[in-house]
C-alpha cells in the first residue's frame, strides 16, 4: 500500500494549483480525474475563449491557462490517473481508502475539486438539431470562422465573449438572447454594444432550415409579439451552459447544500480531513471564480498539512521561491 499525504479529486485549474502549492509544502501529491486530460472545463470547453478572473493576466485562453497551470505543476514529480473515477471514499484508521472504478488509492487527507461535476451541453432542443453538421456547442480552432456568418445563442458569459472573439477575426456575427438584457460581465456587454454586432433580443429560435446536413437559416421568433424572422447562418454556436453532474458524490457521506459541498473557514467538509474548493464545494459569501479556487487551495493544503501533523505550522511564510 502506498500511502499519499494528500490526494486531489479533480485535475482542473484549482486542483493542479493545489497541487503545486501542497508541493511547496512538501506534501507526497497524487491527482485523480476523470477525463482524458487535465484542465477540466476551460481545457475541454474553452480551449480558445479568453478568461478574465485569473490575476495578472489581461488576456489568456482556457489552453494557455492550463498549459501554464500544468507547466508549474510539472516542476515536481505528481502522480496523475486520468480516466478514473473515484465512486466512494472510506475512512479506516488513520488514513482514507479511494475507491475508483480502476483500483483503490490511499491518502491521510483528501481535496476535492470537482468543479461543476461531469458537464454536458444544453441541447438546442428542436426539430433537426441533429442534422446539421455546422451547428457546434465548443470553439475550436478560431480562425476558420474568419468571413462567415456567425449566429450565436444565449446571454451569458460565454455567449457574449464568443460573440466578441468572432468579432476580432472578422466574422460576421449575431447573437439571439431570449431576455432583454444579457446576463455577462458588465464590461464585456458593453464591448459588444460598442462593436458591430447584430442583436436579437428577446428572440428565440424556433425553426432550423437546411439543405442535406447543412444548416443555412433559422426562424427566430420574438418573445412577447411572436413575429417571426429568418436569419441566414453559416455556423450556429449554441451557448445554453451545460448540466453537470457529480456522480456518486453523495453518497461520500458529506454534508451538502443541493450538490455542492459545506464547507467552513478552512475549507474542511463535514468529514475531519477531507476538504473541498473550487466550483464544487460553498460557504456564506461564495462567489464562482477561478480565481475564488485558487485563494482556497493553499487554505486547504494548509489545514490538511496541520491536519497530518497538527504541530505542523498552518500558516507558512509569505514568500516562497524555489
Amino acid at each position: 500500500m502506498e500511502l499519499y499525504d494528500i490526494t486531489i479529486i479533480g485535475a482542473g485549474p484549482s486542483g493542479l494549483f493545489a497541487a503545486f502549492y501542497a508541493h511547496l509544502r512538501q506534501a507526497k501529491v497524487k491527482l485523480i480525474d476523470t477525463l482524458h486530460q487535465v484542465g477540466g472545463q476551460p481545457g475541454m470547453l474553452y480551449p480558445e475563449k479568453n478568461i478574465l478572473d485569473i490575476p495578472a493576466f489581461a488576456n489568456i485562453t482556457g489552453a494557455q491557462l492550463v498549459d501554464q497551470l500544468s507547466e508549474q505543476l510539472n516542476r515536481f514529480e505528481t502522480t496523475i490517473c486520468l480516466n478514473e473515477t473515484v465512486e466512494m471514499i472510506e475512512q479506516q484508521n488513520n488514513y482514507f481508502v479511494l475507491q475508483t472504478n480502476k483500483t483503490q488509492h490511499f491518502s491521510k487527507t483528501v481535496i476535492i475539486a470537482l468543479g461543476a461535476g461531469a458537464f454536458k451541453p444544453r441541447t438546442l432542443n428542436l426539430p433537426g438539431m441533429d442534422t446539421y453538421r455546422n451547428i457546434h456547442y465548443y470553439v475550436s480552432n478560431l480562425q476558420q470562422y474568419a468571413n462567415q456568418n456567425i449566429v450565436i445563442l444565449g446571454g451569458g458569459d460565454s455567449a457574449v465573449d464568443w460573440s466578441l472573439a468572432f468579432h476580432d477575426i472578422g466574422a460576421n456575427t449575431t447573437i439571439v438572447h431570449r431576455r432583454e438584457t444579457f446576463r455577462a460581465l458588465e464590461h464585456s456587454v458593453e464591448q459588444l454594444n460598442d462593436a458591430a454586432i447584430t442583436q436579437y433580443k428577446p428572440y428565440v429560435p424556433v425553426a432550423l432550415h437546411g439543405t442535406g446536413d447543412v444548416l443555412e437559416r433559422i426562424t427566430l421568433e420574438h418573445v412577447k409579439t411572436k413575429e417571426t424572422m429568418d436569419i441566414p447562418v453559416d455556423h450556429l454556436f449554441v451557448n445554453y451552459g451545460f448540466s453537470s453532474s457529480v456522480g456518486n458524490l453523495k453518497s461520500w457521506g458529506l454534508d451538502l447544500n443541493r450538490s455542492l459541498i459545506n464547507v467552513d473557514m478552512t475549507q474542511q467538509t463535514s468529514i475531519p480531513g477531507i476538504y473541498a474548493i473550487g466550483d464544487c464545494c460553498v460557504h456564506d459569501g461564495k462567489v464562482e471564480l477561478i480565481a475564488t479556487g485558487f485563494g482556497e487551495a493553499p487554505i486547504a493544503v494548509n489545514h490538511a498539512m496541520h491536519f497530518i501533523n497538527p504541530n505542523e505550522r498552518i500558516q507558512p511564510m509569505h514568500s516562497t521561491s524555489l
